[in-house]
C-alpha cells in the first residue's frame, strides 16, 4: 500500500505547540479582558445553509465563501465571518436573551482568498457586540473595549481610525450619487490596496465623471495634523451641513474624552469597510510600529443586518480582532508575549521504581497551581530526558534524591535546590 503525501491545503496550515500555546494564552487573555466588560460567550456552527450567507457581506464575499451540496442534497457554506451566523442567531433566540445583549465569539472563520502573511483561507476571528442599544454609549463601549484589549496585548503604539456611514451617505446624497454608493464604498476601501491614482480611475468610472471622483477623494482624504473635532467640522461641510452622523460621531468623542483616551482615536474618513451591512460607525485599527500588517481589529454598527432574518429591530455595533494577523503583527514585533511557549512549568524526570513517588509528587504541586509534566518513559537516559525538557522549553526538573528529598533544577542556570518540602518548591517557582 502507498503512503498518502501528508500535504495541507494552500491557505490552511497545521500550528506546532510553540505556536499555539501562546496562541491559546492570548485568546484567554482577551476573554478575560471581555468578561470584564460583561460580555458572554455564545457559539454557532461551522456550516450554515447557503442561503443564510449569501448575499449580506456584498459581491467581493460571496465570491470567497467555500459552499457545496452535501450529501444530503442541501446547499450548505462555511461562515465566511462570525457577524453574519450572529445575525441568524438572534432571530432564532431573541427571545431567550437579555437586550441589550453583549457576546463574544473566538473561534475559526473560511475564506477563499489570496494567501498572504498573516492572511489565510482559514483563520481565527475574535469577535465581540452590543446588540438591542443604538446610542453613543454601545458604540463607544466597542471602542473602549478594543482600547483596553490593545492595551492589554503591550503591542507598542496602535490608532483607531474611525469614520461613520451615515456621514459618507450624507455626502453621497449632497452630491447626488447615493444610487452608486455600493460601488463607491467597495472602491475607496481599496485605497490602501491600488493608491489614489488607480482608486481616482476607478471612481471616475463609477461616477462617470472625474470632477465628482476628485471630490470624493476630497472628502476621504485627512489633512496632516487634523484633529477628530475639526475633521467632523470639515466633513459636515463636505456633506452640506450637520446631521445625525457628525451629532453620533461628536457624543462618541466625549466619551473617550472623558475616559482619556483620545491619543489613540483619529477620524480617518477613508475608512468606509467593504461590507454592505454596516450603517453607521466603522473602524479599523493599526499597528504604528509594524504597518505593513495592516489592520488587525476592524467592525462597525449593523443596525440592519437582523432585518434579513426577522422582523424584530435589533441594531448592532461590534468589532473582530483577527487573531491571526495579529499574531503576525506580534511576531514582527518580538513580542513577550510570544516568548512562553513552555508546556509546563516544571518536569519531573525519575528513574525507574520511582513512578509512584512522582504521580504522588505531580499531583501535589498540580493542587497548588504548577504545570507539571511528568516524564513517561523513565527507563530513557537522563540525556534523552533533558532533551525532552528542552523541546517542550520547561525551565525547571524535578528528581528525587536517594533520601527520597526533592531535587530542583533550573535548566537555563544549572542552579538545583535540594528540598524536602512541595511548599518550598513552589515558592522556589514563584521566585
Amino acid at each position: 500500500m502507498s503512503l498518502i503525501e501528508p500535504i495541507v491545503l494552500k491557505g490552511f496550515r497545521d500550528s506546532l505547540p510553540e505556536q499555539e500555546i501562546p496562541k491559546k494564552k492570548i485568546m484567554r487573555a482577551l476573554e478575560d479582558e471581555f468578561q470584564s466588560f460583561g460580555f458572554v460567550p455564545i457559539d454557532t456552527p461551522a456550516l450554515e445553509y447557503t442561503s443564510v450567507l449569501l448575499g449580506k457581506g456584498g459581491g467581493e464575499t460571496d465570491k470567497q465563501i467555500f459552499h457545496f451540496t452535501d450529501n444530503g442534497g442541501r446547499e450548505v457554506a462555511l461562515r465566511f465571518d462570525l457577524t453574519v451566523p450572529f445575525a441568524r442567531f438572534l432571530a432564532a433566540h431573541s427571545s431567550l436573551l437579555a437586550l441589550p445583549f453583549k457576546r463574544y465569539h473566538i473561534n475559526k472563520v473560511w475564506r477563499g482568498e489570496n494567501p498572504q502573511k498573516g492572511r489565510y483561507r482559514e483563520f481565527i476571528q475574535c469577535d465581540f457586540d452590543i446588540v438591542g442599544a443604538d446610542n453613543a454609549e454601545s458604540d463607544f463601549e466597542i471602542l473602549s473595549l478594543m482600547d483596553a484589549s490593545f492595551r492589554m496585548l503591550q503591542v507598542g503604539g496602535y490608532e483607531f481610525h474611525v469614520a461613520h456611514r451615515g456621514l459618507f451617505n450624507a455626502f453621497l446624497d449632497f452630491n447626488g450619487i447615493r444610487d452608486k454608493s455600493i460601488d463607491i464604498l467597495r472602491c475607496v476601501d481599496k485605497l490602501r490596496k491600488i493608491g489614489e491614482e488607480a482608486v481616482l480611475e476607478q471612481l471616475s468610472q463609477i461616477t462617470g465623471s472625474r470632477e465628482t471622483a476628485g471630490k470624493i477623494l476630497e472628502y476621504i482624504d485627512r489633512p496632516e495634523n487634523e484633529s477628530f473635532e475639526e475633521g467632523i467640522a470639515r466633513l459636515e461641510g463636505l456633506a452640506g451641513g450637520e446631521n445625525e452622523a457628525s451629532r453620533r460621531l461628536r457624543e462618541i468623542l466625549a466619551l473617550i474624552r472623558a475616559c482619556g483616551i483620545e491619543e489613540h482615536f483619529m477620524l480617518d474618513p477613508s475608512i468606509t469597510r467593504g461590507l454592505d451591512y454596516y450603517t453607521g460607525i466603522v473602524y479599523e485599527t493599526f499597528l504604528t510600529e509594524c504597518p505593513q500588517i495592516g489592520s488587525v481589529c476592524s467592525g462597525g454598527r449593523y443596525n440592519e443586518l437582523a432585518s434579513l432574518y426577522t422582523k424584530e429591530h435589533l441594531p448592532g455595533v461590534g468589532s473582530s480582532i483577527g487573531l491571526d494577523r495579529l499574531l503576525a503583527a506580534l511576531e514582527e514585533l518580538k513580542s513577550p508575549l510570544l516568548a512562553d511557549s513552555a508546556s509546563a512549568d516544571l518536569v519531573i524526570l525519575h528513574r525507574p521504581g520511582e513512578e509512584a513517588l512522582a504521580m504522588k509528587s505531580a499531583a501535589a504541586l498540580r493542587a497548588r497551581g504548577v504545570k507539571v509534566d511528568v516524564y513517561l518513559t523513565p527507563e530513557k537516559k537522563a540525556k534523552q530526558q533533558y532533551d525532552y525538557a528542552a523541546r517542550n522549553r520547561i525551565q525547571f526538573s524535578l528528581s528525587f534524591t536517594a533520601e527520597g528529598a526533592y531535587s530542583l533544577k533550573n535548566l537555563e542556570t544549572r542552579e538545583v535546590t535540594v528540598t524536602s518540602s512541595v511548599d518550598d518548591i513552589c515558592s522556589q517557582l514563584a521566585r
